[in-house]
């Protein structure tokens, strides 16, 4: 995963994010390990964690100063990759084959009503359905998506994400997530509203449309 222009493994940086994976290091223990001069290591430590991505720690060893060493802060680990959609799918297939498509459907109608009523938690309940509508782009946001609402000449609002963080599990399950989840996601917060996916992801679409009819 990125941040910036860096990647786990890749340049300098990169690197040294590797090396405090595995354990806290000092300047000079990333100096000796890269082959760099330890004024340069320290150097991309200090921008390290003015991004927040490392924490120095001081510990002492014996007699004499304390040591500094580095180590990865919650931020830090979160650059690397996490295969989170794996586990999803194996969940889901289990419940599909043991408990039934009926049974799935609703248990992702219960969580989709159960994340949309946190969401509602931070809307005014005399919020317009835009407003409403932006609060839960600004939710699917923090989750990873790419959301943005548009308004069209009809009166109608359109919900369009250009990144989906259950791609993976929605090209085999696009039913439960493109129809169920969103369905009971947008009727909580919007009311009952026409829901029509117009263009999706997973149909090889290069974004997901959602456009929401008023009622």
């Amino acid at each position: 995963m990125a941040v910036g222009e860096m990647r786990v493994g890749e340049g300098t940086r990169g690197r040294i994010i590797e090396e405090l994976a595995v354990s806290p290091k000092t300047a000079r223990d990333l100096a000796l390990t890269l082959g760099i001069q330890e004024s340069a290591a320290r150097g991309h430590l200090d921008r390290l964690e003015e991004r927040g991505l490392v924490v120095p720690t001081f510990r002492r060893e014996g007699v004499g100063r304390p040591r500094k060493r580095y180590l990865l802060t919650p931020q830090g680990q979160e650059l690397f990759p996490r295969r989170y959609e794996l586990l999803l799918d194996s969940v889901m297939e289990e419940l599909l084959s043991s408990k039934g498509e009926a049974f799935v459907s609703e248990l992702f109608a219960d969580a989709a009503r159960r994340m949309a009523k946190q969401i509602a938690r931070e809307v005014p309940n005399d919020a317009s359905p835009h407003d409403r509508a932006q609060a839960l782009a600004g939710a699917l946001n923090h989750l990873g998506f790419r959301c943005t609402v548009e308004s069209t000449p009809e009166g109608a609002l359109k919900i369009v994400r250009t990144n989906c963080v259950f791609r993976h599990s929605a090209l085999t399950h696009s039913y439960l997530l493109c129809d169920v989840f969103d369905k009971h996601l947008t009727e909580e917060l919007l009311g009952q509203v026409g829901l029509d996916l117009q263009d999706s992801i997973t149909r090889g679409g290069m974004r997901c449309t959602h456009l929401i009819q008023l009622r």
